[in-house]
């Protein structure tokens, strides 16, 4: 069985979240992580909005492995089941992710990086004086497919130089929407398979990430209301070789779910 709710709905809702206009042919915000914004921020709006960006984990390793991602859950509130898109690939996925439209209106329909021409969260963020940045690493698709917009692109030489970075800028508190992408996990389960030890020690490293990243804003960013977001593309599943893939319409490579958490901001 698919999740109800597709990850087009991610989009609208983080717009929701900052109290800005989402992008054009972005679809309705997903009802879960709007009633919880609502709740823990106490109908105020975020004023900052972190997202962690791992490949390739799918709901069932999610699952199936809790103990490789507790961290992850520690420093979250809410779990939100989603429905990724077809094909479940990453350039399709993230396009979906940060545009709130199905492949077939942002036009990635394949394994392809070209720049997106529609209206994206980023446009919308920077139509509304917000100030946003991408952090990955070179030739992946969060490195390429939102381009050519007026705003700020880190791109690095590897995984640990961009969460370094990172970390830099959590600190550093200039940006208003960050967007963190790692592909360690999505590495390892293609040459070695979702199940093997090579890739749960990445989601670990994925899930550890996502909770120092949380644990950094619940201490320098007081003074913010803020929500993180722990946001994957799609899953995987095991092929023959003991490798792993994704892309196919099955509910591993389609079943995905995100974590987040909003912190309120303190009144001194």
């Amino acid at each position: 069985m698919y999740n109800q709710h597709s990850l087009d709905t991610v989009c609208a809702a983080l717009a929701y979240a900052m109290g800005i206009e989402p992008p054009a042919h972005a679809a309705a915000p997903n009802p879960k992580l709007v009633e919880y914004i609502d709740q823990k921020l106490g109908g105020k709006k975020a004023d900052r909005i972190v997202m962690y960006n791992p490949d390739a984990i799918g709901q069932w390793i999610y699952e199936k492995y809790p103990k490789f991602t507790r961290e992850a859950k520690w420093k979250s509130d809410i779990e939100v089941p989603l429905c990724t898109v077809m094909p479940s690939v990453t350039p399709v996925c993230y396009a979906t992710m940060y545009t709130g439209a199905q492949p077939e209106v942002h036009g990635i329909r394949a394994y392809e990086k070209p720049v997106l021409t529609i209206d994206t969260l980023f446009d919308a963020l920077i139509r509304a004086g917000k100030k946003p940045v991408i952090l990955a690493q070179k030739n992946t698709s969060l490195s390429i497919i939102y381009n050519n917009r007026d705003m700020d692109y880190i791109i690095c030489d590897s995984i640990v130089e961009t969460n370094v970075k990172a970390m830099e800028l959590l600190l550093e508190d200039k940006y208003d929407f960050i967007v963190i992408y790692n592909g360690n996990y999505d590495t390892r389960m293609h040459h070695h398979g979702p199940e093997s030890v090579n890739a749960l020690a990445e989601l670990r490293v994925n899930s550890e990430l996502f909770a120092t990243f949380s644990l950094m804003i619940e201490r320098n960013w007081k003074h913010h209301n803020t929500l993180v977001g722990f946001a994957m593309d799609h899953g995987c599943h095991e092929i023959d070789g003991n490798s792993g893939a994704h892309g196919l319409d099955m509910e591993q490579d389609m079943n995905i779910v995100h974590l987040y958490r909003a912190y309120p901001a303190q009144n001194d």
